[in-house]
């Protein structure tokens, strides 16, 4: 008996122990495992995603839609549920832009819950992916960036990454006020993986539009224009910057080799640049009107002052060369810029001097950014007056010896035109609800009079004996200057590089546009004449009377 109660009692320990095992086992899994367990089976059925915030549109003067935000998907999976994921990766990258290998590699992942396929695909693109039937792969509501007038204004623009941040241009300065704020979803799938609940846990917002002082038709015009030269003559590069000399405003910054906003990744460096800011180069005979300002502005000269010429001059260890070989000859103010004598500009530039010659170089913005807006903005390279050599004040007066953007030479030169007001030129008109005002005042940097003799010299150079006298806008009386540079190169210049310019303005007298052409390093032909003041032709030509500027 006492046997028997021995073995009941060791059974009931037995009992008792399994008993208690189980009881800590089911304590453990639920007391501390059970958070992770819940939280990993959460994942496979819940998925906490970001919503971009649509951008702000970006506008022409007029209201054209330049940069705007569009509906888009993004293709999902669920890696688990795909049952065939070789064929599925085959299936998807036929009808997605992504390769077999990518969508092989989301997949790769057996046991996740979650894996992006495509990100901001057309919404055809991701119908086609939901037509294949496939389990486990679904869809999100997303947007992408488009750019309705393709190239147009591409660089000034700029473009995005797939994460909807700005990484150029405009999109890239403006990028604070234009994208918005970002929201937060969660997506709930089913056991297929399709996505049957969203969860709004953060509204997104959009950004702020902006509206450009650009005006699309001149925009394309000036486009058009540049690239045919920049083809035409195999150059590397060729930009023009169109201005109303009033206000500032920049009507239209064209650049050549172009991109397409959307294709971002197959730009170069070239095609990126936005040389009316980013580009800088010796000016050359544009120059040399800046020179003749000071002189008359100093009372040194006058536009009937005639100057004894030698064939050339020699200043220091420089000796000045004209472009043509010619005799010594009397020249007044007038006729040297027309006819753009390199030794008449360093005759007058002397008469100037150096210091003075320094401080007119910087009224008229040069060496100093132009503060247009845009970002990474070049500010060129002009000399302290203590670094100047013997021979400087032989390169400064036509141009050689410092470096400007176009943007710098078309807002100098709209001084000229706006009566000897310097004002900062305006690229943005407007961020959302804010203005950004014009340079109402601006600043003086010569007398009206002054300016106006300028203006008539410049005249000079489309008349017949000028620089571009082959350059006409029936109706309209224009005035300019073109200019020839060699680029420098090893401490001293080129024998084949040439940066070819024309900086001119309409009508004349009372000028209410201005365009700045500069075609770098073109082949075959290098003179400003015959490369850039044809371009400035067919520019003006299009807008004066699209702009309602009436012949004079």
């Amino acid at each position: 008996m006492r046997t028997i109660d021995r073995r009941l009692g060791l059974i009931f320990c037995g009992f008792l122990l399994l008993f208690s095992f189980a009881l800590a086992r089911a304590f453990w899994i639920q007391g501390v495992q059970g958070g992770e367990l819940r939280a990993e089976a959460r994942t496979q059925q819940v998925t906490a995603l970001e919503v971009p915030g649509d951008r702000g549109r970006v506008l022409d003067r007029n209201g054209k839609v330049l940069a705007v935000s569009e509906d888009a998907a993004t293709v999902v999976a669920t890696p688990y549920q795909v049952k065939d994921p070789e064929l599925a990766a085959e299936r998807l990258s036929e009808v997605l832009p992504v390769t077999r290998t990518e969508v092989a590699e989301a997949l790769s992942d057996r046991e996740s819950g979650f894996a992006y396929i495509a990100k901001k695909v057309s919404l055809a693109e991701a119908d086609a992916a939901l037509e294949l039937n496939i389990d486990g792969i679904s869809t999100l509501p997303d947007s992408r960036r488009n750019y309705p007038q393709g190239e147009l204004a591409a660089q000034v623009i700029g473009a995005v990454n797939a994460e909807n941040e700005g990484l150029t241009g405009l999109e890239q300065s403006l990028d604070d006020v234009v994208r918005g704020e970002d929201g937060e979803q969660e997506v709930i799938h089913d056991a297929r993986g399709e996505p049957i609940r969203f969860e709004t846990l953060q509204e997104s917002s959009s950004g702020e539009d902006v509206r450009l002082t650009i005006d699309a038709a001149i925009q394309d015009k000036a486009e058009e224009a540049i690239t045919a030269a920049g083809e035409t003559y195999s150059a590397r590069g060729a930009s023009a910057v169109v201005m109303d000399p009033d206000t500032g405003d920049v009507l239209a910054m064209a650049n050549w080799p172009g991109f397409d906003p959307a294709g971002l990744e197959q730009a170069t460096t070239e095609q990126l640049l936005n040389r009316g800011t980013g580009f800088t180069y010796e000016p050359g005979s544009t120059f040399k009107a800046f020179t003749v300002a000071a002189a008359l502005e100093e009372g040194l000269v006058t536009p009937d002052t005639s100057f004894h010429l030698p064939s050339t001059l020699q200043v220091a260890d420089r000796e000045i060369t004209e472009a043509h070989a010619r005799p010594p000859i009397d020249a007044t103010v007038a006729q040297i810029l027309a006819q753009s004598s390199n030794v008449g500009a360093v005759t007058i530039g002397l008469q100037v001097g150096a210091e003075r010659f320094d401080r007119w170089i910087r009224r008229f913005g040069f060496g100093a950014p132009t503060d247009v807006g845009f970002p990474g903005e070049e500010q060129g390279l002009v000399l302290d007056l203590g670094e100047y050599s013997g021979s400087t004040m032989g390169n400064l007066p036509l141009g050689q010896g410092l470096s400007v953007t176009p943007m710098q030479m078309a807002s100098a030169y709209a001084a000229i035109a706006d009566d000897g007001i310097l004002r900062t030129p305006r690229l943005v008109a407007r961020v959302g609800n804010e203005k950004r005002a014009r340079d109402g005042e601006g600043t003086r940097v010569i007398s009206a009079a002054t300016a106006a003799q300028v203006r008539t010299m410049l005249e000079g150079v489309v008349e017949a004996g000028g620089t571009a006298s082959e350059v006409e806008v029936p109706g309209y009386q224009l005035a300019g200057k073109t200019g020839t540079a060699e680029k420098a190169e090893n401490g001293g210049y080129s024998e084949t590089d040439y940066v070819a310019s024309f900086v001119g303005f309409a009508p004349a007298e009372d000028p209410e546009l201005l365009v700045a052409v500069i075609v770098d390093e073109p082949l075959y032909e290098h003179s400003g004449g015959a490369v850039a003041a044809p371009v400035f032709g067919e520019i003006a030509s299009f807008a004066l009377p699209y702009l309602g500027i009436s012949p004079g």
